[in-house]
């Protein structure tokens, strides 16, 4: 954490300062309670006559100490808020862009909800760690230590009978601490659970409204909020056991000071004065130690939090860059060498064996059956994941030696599964290419068959799109995002399913237009009907990750039983296929 503590390191210093002028304007002020009381109010060295001018002149220095130290205080919340506010603003900045880097196996090993759960809690908790520890441990440690020192300087019999109850005190505060710790961190993980399942339900309202399942997960999140609950008033109880046996510890100290006082007073070794300043301390001693109490459990709570962001700082990314910036001779060129690849943790083979060689400006479709590693072909290709075996090779070279910036740039995605941003539909099209023109805008969204539609809406372009396109239509929102990846100078566009829910005539329109727009790039498509599919210039067959069969839509209709079997089953929608 120094890393991110020395930058602000200044303030935190300068905030430290203003906390030991507040303390000491505390601890001060009990013994001047006492010359008030012993030389101002009974006279004490002055033959028991009161001293109305040195009540009057203590009484104010009192309280000009007491202002002194709220303006101390005032200036140390100030500087403890830009330190912390700051360092967690770095610490959360940086584990956004750790994130971003991260390939997709590593962010499926994280979840969602942790991420989520990471970045906004757990760094809140790292920021009040901080403000804590700069704040609470010296003001803890001054008062205690600072109220003990003067505790013995009043009176050395007080001081011992304070010290003997330390001990005790301590052993109170160690056991709760040691029996709530363990429960911080199941109290982050459950808040990951309760996090993913939001994410989840509210992602996919639609479909839990249309099954009918709203009492299954309210039952599923009452479960989960039940156990953070649980481990929540765990935690709580503890340190409310905790509280009253410190207090009554400490109120035992006052009464044994009071019953010793008494004794004193009697023998003419002590004061009234002094008994009330050794009162005093006890009860800023108390405050001390309830404030380290409540400063232990933040710092454990917070420590547990900054160990879950550090996994997120820590991790590196799995797909390394390359050193090479992609400027070649071909381009839009793939080949498939040998190429094996399973999913982390699993030790079936998605893919096994594909050779396969896409030339410059060929449009190839991939078609088989669901599963058979159509998507992951692909993502092989900006890659998404790295082949376990073989080689993937774009203009020539590995794609492992690519800068990945590089090779992307090469590289358009449309997916299946059109993600949208909370901005307006021009916003949206010209997401990878900021600044675009109004013109290309309109030109990419007339290819992409979505200019008529965008036209009608009553803001055009300027229209906003509300939070993950749930204004529009599924045929809308994968137009709006084939037109995202026209409007990028690729050399290779990937169509992954991404025409789906569009209709036959729509399709057929958009692939025209854009091999006429288009005609050097490298066209790969991804799909399950037919139509989408016969007129590329081959047409690549799946089968258990395998490729079965490559050809055009005639060669295979008369040599793929694979594909014949898909065609068949499309009768009824492509009677051309018969």
């Amino acid at each position: 954490m120094w890393k991110y503590i020395r930058q602000y390191l200044f303030f935190a210093v300068i905030a430290g300062l203003f906390m030991i002028g507040e303390v000491m304007m505390d601890i001060i002020q009990p013994g001047i309670m006492s010359r008030i009381v012993d030389d101002g109010v009974l006279g004490v060295n002055n033959g028991g006559a009161p001293n109305l001018r040195l009540i009057w002149m203590l009484g104010l220095q009192m309280i000009g100490l007491v202002l002194l130290g709220g303006l101390c205080g005032s200036l140390n919340n100030v500087f403890v808020h830009i330190s912390s506010q700051n360092i967690g603003n770095e610490i959360r900045k940086d584990c956004f862009c750790r994130i971003m880097d991260f390939s997709f196996p590593q962010l499926d090993r994280f979840g969602t909800g942790s991420l989520v759960t990471r970045v906004t809690n757990d760094i809140t908790q790292v920021q009040t760690f901080v403000s804590l520890f700069v704040r609470g441990m010296i003001r803890t440690s001054l008062l205690t230590f600072g109220s003990m020192y003067f505790m013995f300087r009043l009176n050395l019999k007080f001081g011992l009978i304070v010290l003997c109850a330390f001990p005790f005190l301590v052993g109170v505060i160690v056991w709760c601490l040691w029996k709530a710790n363990p429960l911080f961190s199941s109290l982050q993980a459950q808040l990951d659970s309760i996090n993913a399942i939001m994410q989840e339900d509210v992602s996919g309202i639609r479909i839990i409204k249309a099954c009918v399942r709203e009492a299954y997960e309210k039952r599923r999140f009452g479960k989960a909020n039940d156990e953070l609950i649980k481990t929540q008033l765990k935690t709580l109880v503890i340190f409310a056991f905790m509280n009253p046996l410190t207090n009554a510890l400490m109120y035992v100290v006052v009464t044994v000071i009071l019953l010793a006082g008494s004794f004193e007073a009697g023998k003419g070794s002590t004061t009234p004065g002094i008994i009330m300043a050794a009162i005093t301390y006890t009860t800023q001693l108390l405050n001390g130690i309830l404030m380290l109490v409540m400063l232990f459990q933040n710092i454990s709570r917070g420590v547990t939090s900054w160990k879950r962001v550090k996994e997120v700082l820590n991790s590196r990314p799995e797909l390394m860059d390359g050193s090479f910036d992609g400027v070649t001779k071909v381009q839009g060129e793939i080949e498939f060498r040998d190429v094996s690849f399973s999913y982390p943790g699993s030790s079936q083979r998605v893919l096994s064996n594909i050779n396969l060689t896409i030339h410059k400006g060929e449009t190839v479709a991939i078609m088989g059956t669901t599963g058979c590693g159509k998507t992951t072909l692909a993502s092989l290709i900006p890659r998404f994941y790295d082949a376990d075996t073989g080689t993937v090779l774009v203009d020539g070279i590995d794609v492992r030696k690519y800068q990945q910036k590089a090779l992307r740039e090469k590289i358009a995605v449309a997916m299946q599964k059109s993600e949208l941003f909370s901005m307006t539909v021009g916003e949206n099209i010209a997401w990878g290419m900021p600044g675009a023109e109004s013109t290309a805008l309109k030109s990419v969204a007339s290819i992409a068959q979505a200019d008529s539609f965008i036209s009608s809406m009553e803001e055009g372009y300027g229209t906003a799109v509300a939070e993950r396109g749930m204004s529009l239509s599924g045929g809308q929102k994968q137009r709006i995002s084939i037109a995202r990846a026209v409007l990028k100078p690729a050399e290779i566009f990937i169509f992954d399913d991404s025409t789906s829910a569009l209709d036959l005539k729509t399709e057929a329109d958009l692939y025209q237009a854009l091999k006429k727009s288009h005609p050097d790039s490298t066209k790969i498509i991804i799909a399950q009907r037919i139509a989408s599919v016969r007129t590329a210039d081959r047409i690549v067959v799946l089968e258990n990750g395998s490729i079965s069969a490559c050809g055009t839509h005639e060669e295979l209709l008369k040599s793929c039983r694979t594909y014949q079997d898909i065609c068949h089953s499309q009768i009824g929608e492509e009677a051309e296929c018969a």
